[in-house]
């Protein structure tokens, strides 16, 4: 049976760093921006409607390697509980129970992160202070309850 991982943190967090790790280990990752970047699109955030695309096509992509067998690492912010949990109905009829892996790091240095980003690859999105503070202050943190969960601590603490 696959193994699912989901990436949880807010932009800067350090998911898609932990998430090509993982990638390199043989899992494969699956990314929202990755994608877009394929498309041609390096504005966040995303035009009307791509979002909605892109998710269509890595929900369908998810589920086509789960029924091969392969691990997958969600390589997503999975910024609400709504999300998880959206996430986790999809996958109940494989039989697989997604693991939560939540980078806990703090707001000075996600800030930090996200200012230093220069739009040099697919995982290195502009965005601007408010809107970096907007995602970090609406964040959702996981909670033991929702599944299988393995919180990194922030790299200040």
């Amino acid at each position: 049976m696959s193994r699912v991982i989901f990436m949880c943190g807010p932009s800067g967090a350090g998911k898609s760093t932990y998430a090509q790790g993982l990638e390199q280990d043989g899992m494969v990752r699956l990314s929202f921006d990755a994608e877009a970047w394929k498309r041609g699109i390096f504005v966040v955030p995303f035009p009307p409607g791509v979002r909605e695309d892109i998710e269509a096509h890595l929900r369908a992509r998810l589920l086509e390697l789960v029924a091969h067998g392969i691990d997958v690492v969600l390589d997503f912010s999975f910024w609400s509980r709504q999300m998880r949990s959206d996430y986790r109905r999809l996958l109940e009829p494989t039989g697989v129970v997604p693991e939560t892996v939540y980078l806990a790091t703090d707001r000075a240095t996600v800030l930090e992160r996200v200012r230093a980003r220069r739009t040099s690859h697919p995982d290195d999105y502009l965005l601007d202070d408010d809107l970096a503070a907007h995602y970090f202050d609406h964040f959702e943190p996981p909670t033991p309850d929702e599944g299988p969960l393995t919180v990194i601590p922030s790299p200040s603490q």
